[in-house]
């Protein structure tokens, strides 16, 4: 779902080297079908021309306060009421010290402190060394900056163009893009705090194996990114996988079912949703060995025996919070056949409100998949889709159900 499409955002550019990820991050803005002004200042003309943001804008581009080309010699005011948001990227040490100061003796300065602060949003991605980002002074600013209303967005870790490491690095421009996208989400979960599994869970035969399954998290991670974009304050209890946290996502990681129950119990109090994605293994091994167990060339093969893991979405669905209807409970059946018939027995075998069903060797490890939800009125189908619109789709779902 594109929430950039037909906004229009003024792309401001202070000095940096980083302006060349400006040039990308015009690039996608337009072509996810929002129009860009770029206003930059005399120091960022040092490390991207003009010439080629006008290029890639299809617009001229502002440099001065004293632009003759705007009728009335205002385009601080013209330029400001225009915009959706003004996105200052890369915005440096020294501007954000301009912005707390409230300076106005240059265009994007003057134009950021005219806009109208009720409609037009002020959203910073900082670059610079990891030395001046980690100046007292620089985060003093940051804090302000945020306190009068502007959004700063993370930063990047990794070389920077002075060949030091660390903190600093202006976020690359599909994460800023990204970024854009779950801005101008609806915040249909504003005020509400979220819980939510994702993975596989790891049950532990010894040192050096276990059982698990192909889950790869990437659809609970989704929904996670899409819950804390529409307002949602989001913990995320994660099994052994690859990917990366979601921004502005609390995460703890676990191993096996019994570490997640135990997080999960320890992450419940004062959530108002939980989200059961984690694919949590049924089974695990009444013992683990303390030391790898190796083969003999005997031909002998290990007796295993197992125990029946806890159920976490049944747990968390007995509590009086959730039977009373405080805690609203969406539990994730992946199946392999029967999936309506299944997921429809499952919902009420664990009492719950939405159970969420796919067809778990279609999706497990991939980028997309397809969605039935089942509750007490029947059952509705999200077709196939990558698993972050799928996430998005799923995240009003549940904001719906919940205000009926």
């Amino acid at each position: 779902m594109n929430q950039l499409h037909g906004k229009h955002i003024v792309l401001g550019m202070s000095g940096g080297v980083a302006a060349f990820k400006s040039a990308e991050l015009c690039r996608r803005l337009t072509k996810a079908g929002a129009t860009v002004q770029v206003v930059m200042t005399e120091s960022a003309t040092q490390f991207m021309t003009p010439v080629t943001m006008q290029a890639l804008s299809n617009r001229p581009v502002y440099v001065s306060q004293w632009d003759a080309r705007e009728p009335n010699n205002m385009p601080h005011i013209n330029l400001s009421r225009e915009a959706d948001a003004i996105v200052v990227a890369p915005c440096s040490a020294d501007f954000i010290a301009r912005l707390v100061q409230g300076r106005a003796d240059e265009l994007l300065s003057l134009l950021c402190l005219a806009r109208p602060m009720d409609s037009v949003p002020l959203i910073l991605a900082p670059a610079m060394n990891r030395e001046m980002w980690a100046h007292p002074a620089t985060q003093r600013n940051l804090r302000q900056v945020q306190a009068d209303g502007a959004v700063v967005l993370g930063v990047g870790n990794g070389d920077q163009a002075c060949g030091e490491t660390g903190d600093g690095r202006m976020l690359e421009a599909a994460e800023i893009e990204e970024e854009l996208q779950y801005f101008f989400s609806a915040k249909a979960l504003a005020g509400k705090k979220l819980l939510i599994t994702a993975g596989p869970t790891f049950e532990a035969i010894d040192p050096v194996r276990g059982i698990t399954n192909l889950s790869s998290g990437k659809m609970g991670f989704a929904i996670a990114r899409a819950a804390q974009a529409a307002g949602a304050d989001v913990t995320l209890i994660a099994g052994p996988v690859h990917v990366p946290t979601p921004r502005g996502v609390r995460r703890i990681d676990v191993q096996s079912a019994q570490d997640m129950l135990q997080a999960v119990m320890g992450s419940i109090e004062g959530a108002d949703i939980f989200v059961a994605t984690a694919a949590v293994a049924d089974w695990r091994p009444a013992s683990a060995a303390d030391q790898k167990i190796k083969k003999d060339g005997s031909g002998a093969v290990p007796q295993l025996a197992f125990v029946e893991n806890p159920d976490i979405l049944a747990t968390v669905a007995q509590l009086p919070r959730a039977q009373s209807g405080d805690l609203y409970c969406v539990g994730f059946a992946a199946e392999s056949e029967n999936l309506l018939a299944n997921a429809e027995a499952k919902r009420l075998r664990k009492q719950i409100p939405l159970l969420v069903g796919n067809i778990g060797p279609a999706t497990f490890g991939k980028d997309d998949n397809a969605l039935l939800l089942v509750d007490a009125q029947g059952h509705q189908e999200l077709p196939h889709a990558s698993k972050a619109v799928l996430g998005e789709q799923l995240v009003a779902e549940i904001a719906k159900r919940m205000a009926r």
